[in-house]
């Protein structure tokens, strides 16, 4: 309360940086999302003296014909060129949006700012004057778990407006016989998307015939259904694939299910949006081939 001769004040620390680091990154100019501008991180980080390199960061669009958007805003406790890396990896195996549409800012954050979350400064600041088009639509990079595969994708999810691209070339396939075991982990290793399985000691005996080096998504994951056990089946959702041994369940999200018995289509369920609802990215332990 005021009496006309005392007030009170209140001295807000998050808020004097939050405005900062808005201003700061303001003052950028926005670069194309590519290795070779995230290769030039790191040395401008040696040059300041930052043995970290942690930060916060904003990803932009800008589609052909329309004015550049902010997409998302990020912060990375790992290195900022290895968390946008990991955008960059995971745009590039996406229908609906090029690379080339991509751009992004970041800043070298102190290492003890993490304590008062400069994302969520950010975030603040930002939604005072317009919108973040991918926050809380499920953009984050980390594996949703198991526990996700059979959730009910939301209208305005991230995955749905750009699923994952089966066309996709599978990088580093190795022509000839091989076990099933080591055509998974080349697979996994080679899709720009995440590809999780249930590890089996069976893959090991099982030899497989992979024709060609050059083999997409969708080819691989044919002749893979065409060699394992029947009850086994590889399941393409709109974000991921997965491959357990659950055939013939079905999973609401999924696009496509590749079987022994040949490949079938699915229309996904999907579910209205609440307002005040927030997606949690956060990740999860789950099964995979050792090398």
């Amino acid at each position: 309360m005021t009496d006309g001769y005392s007030d009170q004040f209140r001295l807000s620390i998050t808020e004097a940086l939050s405005a900062q680091l808005y201003a700061a990154l303001s003052r950028l100019e926005p670069a194309s999302l590519t290795q070779e501008n995230l290769d030039a991180l790191a040395p401008q980080a040696e040059k300041l003296g930052l043995p970290h390199m942690s930060g916060v960061y904003q990803l932009f669009r800008k589609e052909p014909g329309k004015e550049r958007q902010l997409t998302y805003v990020g912060k990375a406790d790992e290195p900022l060129p290895e968390r946008l890396g990991n955008h960059l990896y995971k745009l590039s195996g996406r229908e609906g949006i090029s690379l080339e549409e991509m751009s992004f800012k970041c800043l070298f954050v102190e290492e003890d700012l993490s304590s008062v979350s400069p994302e969520k400064m950010l975030i603040k600041q930002h939604l005072k004057t317009g919108e973040i088009v991918w926050n809380n639509r499920g953009f984050g990079n980390n594996d949703p778990g198991r526990n996700r595969d059979r959730t009910v994708i939301k209208n305005d999810h991230f995955d749905l407006e750009f699923p994952i691209d089966l066309s996709r070339e599978v990088k580093g396939l190795r022509p000839g016989i091989q076990s099933l075991h080591d055509l998974l982990r080349d697979v996994k290793r080679g899709l720009p998307f995440l590809f999780r399985f249930k590890q089996s000691a069976d893959f090991k005996g099982s030899l497989v015939t992979v024709p060609d080096a050059t083999m997409t998504a969708d080819e691989v994951f044919r002749l893979i259904s065409e060699n394992m056990p029947q009850q086994w089946q590889i399941c393409a959702l709109h974000g991921w694939v997965i491959m357990y041994d659950d055939s013939p369940s079905t999973y609401p999200s999924a696009r496509h299910y590749y079987r022994f018995d040949g490949v079938s289509t699915q229309t996904p369920k999907i579910r209205e949006a609440r307002g005040n609802e927030a997606e949690d990215d956060s990740e999860e332990e789950y099964g995979d081939l050792n090398d």
